[in-house]
């Protein structure tokens, strides 16, 4: 089982290589992995996986939320540089094979964490399902798991209902991780927990940006975050 300090996952959403490179430099010995988005990766390129990868030797998990044809996701995936262990692809790009291959590991995400009722009614979703995030998690975690996906990306709230469903063994990552003790300003996410009630429900991952980028001491506030996963880690259900 992974250590407390390694599920923990740093959301890398910073502009550019030297805002990446000061925060792996600050994190690299309090955190498991560190998460490449659109944001930097749009930015700095396929490069920068490399540098990360090869001058500060860390892990990372690329976040870039495939959501094409099948065909073409499976070629993107063949293409993963060395140092992915986590990647993500969207669950309603259907139900054909997925498989990312070597020792990345294949999260199928389910639903964004900023997502709610209205949203989903907005989108034209059925109202079983709008007025049930939940209930349309487990619906597109069966379809990952039926798509050779590892795991899923969901809310720490659903978190419980998709291990039990899926077995332990099936990955659950949850971002819109907020600690009690941290305020995001503006926060745009809506299903949110805090470190301890994920992990509590099953959570094998933590994703946490906001709450460390923006502390005053990053790396104190690492430190806290996973304190707090390895006094609820006892409790898991």
């Amino acid at each position: 089982m992974p250590s407390p300090k390694d599920r923990l996952i740093f959301a890398l959403d910073v502009p550019d290589r030297a805002a990446a490179e000061k925060y792996v430099r600050l994190l690299k010995d309090e955190v498991g992995l560190f998460k490449v988005g659109l944001e930097l990766f749009v930015a700095e390129g396929p490069a920068i996986l490399q540098h990360l990868a090869d001058t500060y030797g860390i892990n990372y998990f690329l976040d870039l939320k495939f959501h094409d044809i099948p065909a073409t996701v499976q070629r993107a995936l063949a293409r993963m540089l060395p140092g992915a262990k986590l990647t993500t692809v969207h669950v309603d790009s259907g139900r054909e094979p997925l498989h990312a291959g070597g020792s990345v590991k294949l999260l199928g995400v389910t639903l964004l964490t900023h997502l709610g009722p209205e949203d989903l009614a907005a989108l034209g979703l059925a109202p079983e399902y709008a007025q049930n995030p939940a209930k349309l998690v487990l619906l597109r975690a069966r379809l990952a798991q039926a798509a050779g996906c590892d795991g899923v990306v969901c809310a720490g709230a659903e978190a419980q209902a998709v291990k039990q469903a899926f077995g332990p063994d099936f990955l659950v990552v949850c971002p819109g991780i907020r600690p009690a003790w941290a305020a995001v300003p503006g926060d745009d996410q809506l299903r949110v927990t805090t470190p301890s009630q994920a992990i509590k429900s099953g959570a094998d991952y933590l994703v946490v940006g906001r709450p460390i980028r923006e502390a005053a001491d990053p790396a104190a506030a690492a430190r806290r975050i996973v304190q707090e996963i390895a006094g609820a880690l006892p409790d898991i259900k």
